[in-house]
């Protein structure tokens, strides 16, 4: 398997392709999503293209797949962003020309059901962004958050390191999508604890993998995407994320338990928990609540690294996947996690 390579970085002025490779939820929602390319375009200086598909509810998996074969294989679109996740882009998977996206590599930014093209992209030799997409970040009520916008800007147009900051306030509340009035108001943060340290304290430095939980437990029932070898993820750093589905912390458990099973979970040396989400309209928790969630999902994750990856060194609350402010970092790039100093920077 090639080593993940960095892509080249599209530049301001520059054609970005916006795919929905998962859902056509921008046709249902198109606030949010045409305040997102408005400020691709007006922030980040940024020419947003668009496909059949992007738009569109219930398309087949071969028209999202011809979307991404036409934004790689166009030299004028510098990089691609996912408009938002979904739930089925597992079945787009099998239809993508590997061949065709290694010959034109290029920067592509997701997360949530995304996690199934960043481990494509991964086993094709081309480091992605877990991170970003057009509807909910750039999309994001009142304004952007601002270590949000900074670190896709980084993210987006510079190489080498950048350093993570926990946020001092983050947002778990959703507003309406379809009302406009929400749009235009900033949503309500409360304070952020920063960042929580388990296990061994030890530099790491190594390729980042992983993503969202649910999404890495059916590539794993699906046996797709995951390299037979598994000493290809030793030395790697796991990201590990839920979304806005909240599983229960016994799934999650049996999720890694799984991983651990199959002699998955002890290849990571060191691991990056992101902010749960621990609010979403079928389940309004008030903070008690939410604290509760997020503190069973932690003690689920703890449970299966005492039992399967004791050394393994776990950061919990890092601000990425669904969480706002959100972190971008490179899947399949460089992580480096300092326990001793509690620094966290990654290689854009």
């Amino acid at each position: 398997m090639p080593i993940p390579a960095y892509p080249p970085k599209p530049r301001p002025g520059d054609r970005i392709g916006v795919v929905s490779p998962s859902s056509g939820l921008p046709g249902q929602f198109p606030l949010p999503y045409e305040l997102g390319l408005d400020r691709l375009a007006k922030d980040f200086g940024l020419v947003p293209v668009e496909y059949p598909a992007t738009r569109k509810m219930g398309s087949t998996p071969r028209e999202r797949a011809d979307d991404l074969h036409a934004a790689f294989a166009d030299p004028t679109v510098k990089a691609v962003m996912a408009s938002i996740g979904g739930d089925d882009q597992i079945t787009v998977l099998p239809l993508l020309d590997r061949e065709l996206i290694r010959a034109h590599p290029k920067p592509f930014f997701g997360f949530s059901d995304n996690t199934n093209l960043l481990a494509y992209l991964w086993n094709t030799g081309i480091v992605g962004y877990h991170g970003a997409s057009v509807m909910c970040e750039l999309g994001r009520p009142g304004a952007m958050d601002p270590l949000t916008a900074e670190s896709l800007r980084a993210a987006l147009f510079t190489s080498g390191p950048y350093e993570l900051r926990p946020a001092e306030r983050f947002r778990d509340v959703d507003g309406d999508w379809a009302d406009p009035a929400r749009l235009a108001v900033e949503p309500e943060t409360r304070a952020g604890d920063g960042w929580t340290l388990h296990g061994p304290e030890r530099v790491v430095e190594g390729r980042s993998w992983g993503g969202n939980v649910e999404i890495l437990s059916w590539l794993l029932m699906a046996d797709r995407e995951i390299q037979a070898d598994l000493s290809a993820y030793d030395g790697c750093v796991l990201l590990l994320e839920t979304s806005e589905e909240m599983p229960a912390a016994e799934e999650v458990f049996r999720i890694l338990r799984s991983m651990g099973e199959r002699d998955l979970l002890r290849r990571f040396p060191a691991l990056l928990v992101a902010r749960p989400k621990t609010w979403s309209f079928a389940r309004p928790h008030g903070p008690e609540e939410a604290a509760r969630y997020a503190h069973e999902q932690r003690a689920a994750v703890l449970r299966a690294l005492a039992a399967y990856a004791p050394d393994t060194m776990a950061v919990f609350d890092v601000d990425f996947g669904h969480t706002d402010p959100q972190l971008v970092i490179p899947y399949g790039g460089t992580v480096r996690v300092d326990g001793p100093a509690r620094r966290i920077s990654v290689t854009y």
